[in-house]
């Protein structure tokens, strides 16, 4: 039976979205209005609550993930002609996609942190280091920048990158 409960690590977060998705939104919610639901809170036996739902099912009830899967997620992967790949092309995936956007855009860890709901930036830092592709030549224009007199300087960047040895580099 579901239950209303908070998302894991038992605390809620807010994320800022951004002007187009409000629009969207909207729009989705003028052709399917909130549709309020009772279910019971943490557990089955437990206080009911009362919550206005966004998005639902058919029937005006709450969406379960695996009829989601099952009826939705996965015949669109079919539709598109793409192979799914268990446990790395789930719903979940989407925030990866969010987190890879807003690392590639330049937010700091300790913001992406704090809207993902980790405790600690640095565990943020190790499972979505690899999604940040652009920051070796963010990494270049930003020297360049401060280092070159020539305003146009990120036009002749070099885009190679430089190996170096941990060993090479001192630490201050």
């Amino acid at each position: 039976m579901p239950v209303f409960a908070p998302p894991k690590g038992g605390k809620t977060r807010d994320v800022p979205v951004s002007a187009s998705v409000v629009r969207e939104l909207d729009a989705y919610m003028e052709r399917y209005p909130l549709t309020e639901i009772t279910l019971p809170w943490k557990e089955p036996d437990g206080e009911p609550e009362v919550a206005s739902l966004i998005l639902f099912n058919s029937s005006g009830s709450v969406i379960i993930r695996n009829v989601f899967n099952q009826w939705t997620w996965d015949p669109t992967f079919e539709r598109a002609g793409l192979v799914k790949t268990p446990r790395r092309d789930g719903v979940h995936a989407l925030r990866h996609f969010y987190a890879s956007v807003l690392l590639d855009a330049g937010e700091p860890i300790e913001a992406l942190s704090e809207w993902l709901g980790h405790a600690d930036p640095g565990f943020t830092m190790r499972v979505y280091t690899h999604l940040m592709p652009a920051r070796a030549e963010r990494a270049r224009k930003a020297i360049e920048r401060v280092l070159s007199e020539d305003e146009s300087a990120d036009s002749v960047i070099d885009s190679r990158s430089a190996e170096v040895d941990s060993d090479d580099v001192e630490s201050a």
